[in-house]
């Protein structure tokens, strides 16, 4: 008998609450780790300082290849000149570390002031001749994980749209300039068999294909092991592990996303470098990776072998997992715009999600995503999730408290109230720092959701609950 849920659409809402998120700056974090050769410098105030000192654990001090430029009364009324004031810090940072690349974060400071970062980058970055990206991670019109969409964006236009040996029609005077130095003594030695091969093989090959999106090395390299079990070659990654070993892009070389935060770099290199844009479901679950691998193949007219073999060996190696959540339900408050991803696999675990809220939801980025969960809720014959785009978090409370779901999934400033009422929560931010992409990582998901419901199982096995109420 067919059952009547088969038919159900998603709903969308959208409330008026703020952005309620980590602030976006903290994108440095893995991206400094990520983009070996670069040097990120914060343009803020001492708050800005204070959170990365706090949040990332790494006091400035240790010297991470991040600073701070500390915005002070004389900076904000304009009784100092900004120009000189960052060409002495960058002429600093050039000294002591001699990155590839100097990447300027702007701040809400900067932008309520209106600082005219990207006027002044050009300038200082003939002069000190090094490399300057400008980025606007600001927590006023961007939320927590959009903070690396925003820096990855001002990173495409950076990328080479083609190159013969070694060298981009894109960079500027001076990187030019060192890539012929360091190659003059190398190229006489090059048979010219060889160096008309170099040259076809430099200009971009057709439909290769390019992946964007920050990960760990050794996540990159799994999806990139994946791809070429299916017969398909990674021609590069955005951001690569060296700024100067960016990625071509062009109107021949198609993108594909792994994250679905990703919608503003997306549209640049749709839009600025007029690449072919693969919209697929994220990487994230055994489904979703077999959908993501799936799509590529088919935009490449490749059959994938043993796909299916491959998630149902994963899904089986997570039933124990699985066995503690199936029934569960769970309340996305929404923080690291990861919420519709990680429901859809959470749905397909057996959990019963009750609202996915999300900051920012850019419905033409994530359409694959959103017919993947309206497919997977219909399949299994469950209710559709309710979507909020940026939730009012007053509403939201009330939601959980007449719901009173087995978790919730919320950012720092909500779980301890929201423990003090009985609700187990796990924060969201967990998810952003966890390597949760691809087939093996599956389990770091579940680890990460059954956490404080294994955790309360085994107070009660201790009998806390007795202990409290007495």
């Amino acid at each position: 008998m067919k059952n009547s849920k088969l038919n159900e659409t998603l709903t969308f809402d959208c409330e008026t609450g703020n952005y309620h998120t980590f602030c976006p700056i903290s994108c440095v974090a893995w991206l400094y780790q990520k983009i070996e050769d670069s040097f990120f410098l914060v343009i803020g105030t001492k708050t800005c300082g204070y959170f990365l000192q706090n949040a990332l654990g790494v006091m400035i001090f240790a010297e991470p290849r991040y600073a701070m430029a500390e915005l002070e009364e004389a900076d904000i009324s304009a009784q100092l000149n900004d120009y000189k004031e960052l060409k002495r810090l960058c002429l600093q940072i050039k000294q002591d570390r001699n990155p590839s690349v100097i990447v300027w974060i702007g701040t809400c400071t900067t932008e309520i002031i209106k600082m005219d970062l990207e006027g002044m980058a050009p300038k200082l970055e003939a002069e000190i001749q090094t490399p300057i990206v400008v980025a606007r991670a600001n927590g006023l019109d961007y939320a927590f994980t959009q903070g690396e969409d925003t820096v990855l964006s001002a990173m495409v236009q950076r990328c080479p749209s083609s190159k013969i040996h070694g060298i981009s029609e894109n960079s500027t005077n001076f990187e030019k300039e060192t890539k012929q130095k360091s190659s003059s003594n190398s190229v006489n030695l090059v048979p010219d068999e060889q160096k008309n091969s170099t040259t076809k093989t430099d200009f971009c090959e057709e439909n290769s294909l390019v992946l964007f999106g920050s990960l760990p090395t050794n996540v990159a390299t799994q999806l990139t092991l994946e791809l070429e079990r299916c017969g398909i070659k990674v021609s590069g990654w955005l951001p690569s592990q060296r700024y100067v070993d960016l990625p071509v892009l062009n109107e021949n070389v198609y993108v594909c996303g792994i994250n679905p935060f990703l919608s503003r770099t997306a549209t640049t290199l749709m839009r600025r470098r007029k690449c072919k844009l693969i919209s697929a479901p994220f990487p994230i679950g055994p489904d979703g990776t077999r959908a993501w691998l799936e799509k590529i193949c088919s935009v490449f007219g490749v059959t994938p072998v043993g796909l299916v073999e491959r998630e149902k060996q994963i899904w089986d190696s997570l039933q124990d997992y699985i066995a503690l959540i199936r029934g569960k339900s769970v309340f996305f408050m929404g923080d690291n715009l990861l919420e519709i991803s990680l429901a859809r696999f959470l749905v397909r675990c057996g959990m019963i999600v009750y609202e996915i809220g999300i900051p920012y939801l850019d419905k033409r980025f994530q359409a694959a995503e959103l017919d993947f969960l309206e497919k997977t809720c219909n399949e299994l014959s469950v209710s559709m999730p309710r979507i909020v785009e940026k939730p009012d978090n007053y509403n939201q409370v009330q939601r959980i408290r007449e719901l009173q779901p087995d978790l919730a999934i919320t950012g720092m400033a909500h779980a301890n109230p929201l423990e003090a009422r009985g609700i187990n929560t796990k924060w969201s931010v967990e998810f952003t720092f966890a390597q949760i992409h691809g087939f093996t990582n599956a389990r770091d998901i579940l680890e990460l959701v059954t956490r404080p419901l294994r955790r309360n199982k085994a107070l009660e096995n201790l009998g806390w609950n007795q202990l409290v109420k007495s």
